[in-house]
């Protein structure tokens, strides 16, 4: 699971970072998280094609978010796209996605088919699962969990071989969870196959303040991306806005128990974020603030 940062800022671009758009990489398919103007100018800067992405979710529709829609689908229908492309985000998406579309006097070459999402709603992707929470901003939000499918346990060559199971299919069947017959004995998965592996996850909250909704979703969390527009000095100010400090965001992936910080959205007064990491790191220590086009790897603990 790759996770690209096409855009880390927030508000409007800057000469340092563009607005939100988050690539994920999940096998061959890309989900794409929220997709803010000139996101398909950094797809072209990045190492992942444009053209692999599979689903859009978006989180609210303040323009930073959401803006890069039309260039997107427009570049995607000029490259030959024909495969079918899933737009998810709040309430609202419907209606919205149909009047880009007849508003923008061209039709796709491909199908787009858009969908309203509800908090506590789950879509289910290939081999993944994607989790609506409700987040805690000025106009409806949702944030999104990604949750890979637990992975069977691992396969004991050994044991397999003390019950006399011959290599080959029988293997297979067993790591697929089905039991055998074998001398006329019949032998269970759970005789052969340690404790079943945790697949991975990461939560991208958008733009929240700090809530209960987000600290459950983000329970044992590989990778947090959380809110980080502004400082603790400038607390008041992001509350009113319906954002979080870097502090507020630490605190969340500390009560959530997650592995990793990414911090986000970053307001474009500060030229360098490494000042919001050092408010973090009071809190959490395993955080970073990204740069647009950095890579990140959320690699199985279990492995």
């Amino acid at each position: 699971m790759r996770v690209v940062f096409l855009g880390t800022g927030g508000t409007y671009p800057c000469t340092e970072r563009n607005v939100m758009a988050i690539a994920v990489q999940l096998g061959k398919e890309v989900a794409l998280l929220d997709c803010g103007e000139g996101t398909q100018r950094q797809f072209m800067r990045s190492n992942v094609s444009f053209m692999s992405t599979r689903w859009i979710f978006i989180t609210h529709y303040h323009g930073d978010h959401f803006l890069g829609l039309p260039g997107l689908i427009q570049s995607m229908n000029l490259n030959g796209r024909k495969r079918a492309m899933d737009i998810f985000g709040p309430p609202g998406t419907v209606e919205l996605m149909d009047f880009l579309l007849t508003a923008g006097h061209f039709t796709p070459g491909y199908e787009i088919v858009s969908h309203d999402l509800k908090p506590k709603e789950e879509v289910r992707l290939e081999e993944f699962s994607v989790l609506a929470a409700k987040a805690d901003h000025t106009v409806p939000t949702l944030a999104y969990g990604l949750v890979e499918d637990d992975r069977p346990g691992r396969f004991d060559v050994k044991k397999a071989a003390d019950l006399g199971i011959p290599a080959g299919p029988f293997f297979r069947r067993l790591q697929q969870g089905e039991s055998i017959k074998v001398g006329g004995r019949t032998i269970e998965p759970g005789q052969v196959l340690g404790p079943s592996r945790k697949g991975r996850k990461v939560v991208y909250t958008g733009d929240t303040r700090p809530c209960k909704e987000i600290i459950e979703l983000s329970k044992d969390a590989d990778l947090l991306i959380h809110d980080a527009t502004l400082l603790s000095s400038e607390k008041e100010v992001a509350s009113d806005f319906g954002h979080s400090t870097a502090g507020e965001a630490a605190e969340v992936a500390k009560k959530a128990g997650a592995r990793a910080l990414a911090l986000i959205h970053c307001s474009p007064r500060y030229k360098d974020h490494r000042i919001l990491v050092e408010e973090a790191k009071g809190s959490f220590p395993n955080v970073f603030a990204p740069s647009d086009l950095e890579e990140y790897v959320v690699r199985r603990s279990n492995d």
